[in-house]
C-alpha cells in the first residue's frame, strides 16, 4: 500500500497534519518514536502551565488580604501537584490518540527513517518494516540545547523535563537562561518559596519580546525575590555551584539545583535526512510559503524549520502544508504569531516591537496605557498597574501589540485578528467590547 501522506513526528504539527489529512480523505500514516503529543503536550507547554496554575492559586491566597479575604499562610503538596500535572497530560494525550484513531490515521510507534525519496514516492523504514507515501511531512520538533560549559558533564543538572518531574523542592535554584522557559520556571519555584537566581548572557530577559515589557516583568519578579544576573557569562558548573563572569570579574553562586534553559534547536538527526537532498536554512530546514522543502513532495512543519519554535505556529504550518497537498490556496504568514509568557502576571506580544521596527527602518508611533484604564482590571488587580502598548505604522495600522498583565494570553488573540485584518486604530476602536471586561483596554488606546 502507498499512503497519500506520511508524517514523521507526533507533536502539534504532526498530529494536526495527520488529522486534517485523514479528515479530507487522504490515506494517512503517522510515525512517532516516543509519545503522541510531542514535547509541548508531554514535557512542555501543557505540564508547565498546569504547574503554573497551582502557583497562581498560591499567589492569590498569599495576597488575598488585599481583596478583603483573610486566610492562613498557604501550604501545598508538591507530589500531588505533580500528580495532577501527569493526570492532565494523560487526559489530553489520550484525546489526541482517540481523534487520530477516529479519523483512521495509522499510528506507528518507533523510530522512523527516510530510506529514499523521488518525485513520486518516499520510502520510510521503522525497524524491519518499510512504508511508502506520495507526500511526506517532517515534524521532528526540537531538542534542548546543551552548551559546552566546563564541568557540565559531571553535574547533575536539570533540563525542563527533569524540573517537571521532581517531587522535591531544591534548597535553591539557579536557572541558566532568561528566555521564556527559564522565566516561567523562575515564576513557579518562586511561588513555591524556593530562592531563585536567573543568569542571562545578554542585557535583558525574554529575547525578542518588547524590551519595556520584559523590564517590567523582571522588576515585578525582582520584588518577589528572584535575583537576575544579566550580561553574565557562565564559565563553569558543579553540583552545588555556578561560576560566572561579569565585566571580567568572576564569582560563584551556590546552587541547590541547576536548571539549564538556554534554548532549543531543530532535530535534524536520526530520521534519515542524510539520505535525501533537502536544503537547510540557518539551523533548520528551508521551506517556502506552502511549507514545501526543496523537494516538492516533502514538507516540513513546526520546530524543525527553526523559524518559530511555538506550538501554535506549528499547528498553523501543518494546516498550510495539508491545504497545499489538497490543492487549496493557502500560504504561511508569520506577521501575527503571538508569543506568551505564562508568569503571574502574564506577558504577551505580537507583531513588531519598537526594537524590530527600528531594525527594519519602519516609521512607527507608539500608544500605551496602564492596564488600569480598564475598570475590570482595576476590580481584579491590587498589585500592579500593568501596561498595554500598541505599535502603529504611518497609516495608523496596528502592526504590534504588547501586554503586561492578566489575562494577556487571552487578549493577544484579539490583537492577532487586528493585525491580520490590517486594521487601523480608528477601525479597531469602533469595535464594541463587553463592559466591564479587560478587553476594553483596546478601546482606551
Amino acid at each position: 500500500m502507498i499512503f497519500d501522506v506520511a508524517i514523521i513526528g507526533g507533536g502539534p504539527a504532526g498530529y494536526t497534519a495527520a488529522e486534517k489529512s485523514a479528515t479530507n480523505g487522504l490515506k494517512t500514516i503517522l510515525f512517532e518514536k516516543s509519545a503522541v503529543g510531542g514535547v509541548c503536550l508531554n514535557v512542555g507547554c501543557i505540564p508547565t502551565k498546569t504547574l503554573l496554575y497551582s502557583a497562581k492559586i498560591i499567589d492569590s491566597i498569599k495576597n488575598s488580604s488585599k481583596y478583603g479575604i483573610i486566610s492562613a499562610e498557604p501550604t501545598f503538596d508538591l507530589p500531588k501537584i505533580i500528580q495532577r500535572k501527569t493526570k492532565v497530560v494523560k487526559k489530553l494525550t489520550a484525546g489526541v490518540r482517540a481523534k487520530l484513531a477516529a479519523h483512521e490515521v495509522l499510528t506507528v510507534m518507533g523510530e522512523a527513517s527516510v530510506v529514499s525519496a523521488n518525485e513520486e514516492v518516499v520510502s520510510i523504514a521503522v525497524g524491519e518494516e518499510t512504508y511508502q507515501a506520495r507526500k511526506l511531512i517532517l515534524c521532528t520538533g526540537s531538542e534542548t540545547v546543551i552548551p559546552p560549559i566546563p564541568g557540565l558533564s559531571e553535574t547533575n543538572y536539570w533540563t525542563s523535563t527533569e524540573a517537571l518531574e521532581s517531587k522535591e523542592l531544591p534548597s535553591s535554584l539557579v536557572i541558566i537562561g532568561g528566555g521564556v522557559i527559564g522565566v516561567e520556571f523562575a515564576s513557579f519555584y518562586t511561588s513555591m518559596g524556593v530562592p531563585v537566581t536567573v543568569v542571562e548572557m545578554i542585557d535583558e530577559i525574554l529575547t525578542g519580546m518588547d524590551r519595556e515589557i520584559s523590564a517590567l516583568l523582571r522588576a515585578e519578579y525582582t520584588k518577589k525575590g528572584v535575583k537576575f544576573m544579566l550580561s553574565t557569562k557562565v564559565i563553569a558548573l558543579s553540583n552545588s555551584a555556578v561560576e560566572v563572569e561579569v565585566n571580567g570579574n568572576k564569582s560563584t553562586i551556590e546552587a541547590g539545583k541547576i536548571l539549564l534553559s538556554v534554548g532549543r534547536r531543530p532535530v535534524l538527526n536520526g530520521f534519515g535526512l542524510e539520505n535525501i537532498e533537502i536544503k537547510r536554512y540557518k539551523n533548520g530546514l528551508a521551506v517556502n510559503q506552502n511549507m514545501q522543502t526543496s523537494q516538492a513532495n516533502i514538507y516540513a512543519c513546526g520546530d524543525v524549520t527553526g523559524f518559530s519554535l511555538l506550538a501554535h505556529t506549528a499547528v498553523r504550518e501543518a494546516e498550510v502544508a495539508v491545504n497545499h497537498i489538497l490543492g487549496k490556496t493557502d500560504k504561511m504568514s508569520y506577521n501575527s504569531i503571538p508569543a506568551v509568557v505564562y508568569t503571574n502576571p502574564e506577558v504577551a506580544g505580537i507583531g513588531e516591537t519598537e526594537e524590530s521596527a527600528q531594525s527594519k527602518f519602519i516609521t512607527y508611533s507608539v500608544k500605551n496605557n496602564p492596564m488600569t484604564f480598564s475598570g475590570r482590571f482595576v476590580a481584579e488587580n491590587e498589585l500592579f498597574n500593568g501596561l498595554f502598548k500598541v505599535i502603529l505604522d504611518e497609516s495608523e495600522r496596528v502592526i504590534g501589540v504588547h501586554i503586561f498583565g492578566n489575562p494577556a494570553s487571552e487578549l493577544i488573540a484579539l490583537a492577532a485578528m487586528a493585525i491580520d485584518a490590517r486594521m487601523t486604530l480608528t477601525k479597531w476602536q469602533r469595535t464594541v467590547f463587553p463592559h466591564p471586561s479587560v478587553s476594553e483596554i483596546f478601546k482606551e488606546i
